[in-house]
């Protein structure tokens, strides 16, 4: 059994998605990181960086118990526990983790900060809107591109690296993208958009979704409570 500590963000949707992919029997446990829970001493025992998510599995490579955080690593621990979803060779292996970099150095990070800035910051700071914006929609066109080359992300397979860029590209809307801007990106979409298992992944936790609106979350979330040493 894998327990997952996880909540309703791009993130943890990729694992979400992955394990229903896998179709490993799985527990999921609410962090609610605008009340704090990713503070919690038991959670940074399992993710240090108090960042979700992070697993627990109970049949660890040597049979013993293992956690993980960072979710490109559990992907890659989760597709090489049930041998898929990485590629069958070496090439396919390395093209498959050079696109997970590609967006977990890059699609993550950079649409995050178009998300906080032109949503969640308490001033509309015009010069990060414009930078994280317009680097939102060149990471699209990297995206639109590869994708006019390849069914998917790392060639002709669906991989990993696909499960960790979709639930990024779910809030398009909030990155100031038009979708249809970007053909063979939004066809792609739309594809994993209808797989099963991503259709059950995103649903994960949806019923303790919650907007962050209140000061005391904001604080938690972007002010001063989550640079504090631990």
């Amino acid at each position: 059994m894998i327990d997952v500590y996880s909540t309703t963000t791009p993130n943890g949707h990729k694992v979400h998605i992955m394990l229903e992919e896998c179709g490993l029997p799985y527990r999921v446990h609410h962090i609610d990181i605008g009340a704090g829970d990713q503070f919690k001493p038991e959670f940074l025992a399992i993710s240090p960086n108090n960042k979700i998510p992070a697993i627990v599995d109970s049949d660890g490579p040597d049979g013993k118990p293992m956690s993980l955080f960072e979710s490109g690593a559990i992907l890659v621990y989760l597709a090489s526990k049930v041998n898929k979803f990485l590629g069958t060779n070496d090439r396919e292996k390395f093209t498959t983790l050079q696109w997970l970099m590609f967006q977990m150095g890059g699609v993550g990070p950079m649409l995050g900060q178009a998300h906080h800035f032109r949503i969640y910051a308490p001033e509309k700071i015009e010069y990060a809107i414009n930078r994280y914006t317009n680097e939102a929609k060149r990471l699209y066109g990297v995206i639109d591109k590869r994708l006019s080359q390849s069914r998917y992300l790392a060639g002709d397979s669906y991989t990993i690296a696909d499960i960790a860029t979709f639930p990024w590209l779910r809030s398009w809307k909030n990155q100031g993208i038009e979708l249809s801007d970007y053909r063979h990106l939004h066809k792609w979409f739309d594809e994993i958009a209808e797989r099963e298992a991503v259709k059950k992944g995103v649903t994960v936790l949806a019923n303790v979704r919650k907007p962050i609106t209140d000061d005391k979350a904001k604080e938690i979330l972007f002010g001063a409570t989550q640079y504090a040493r631990r």
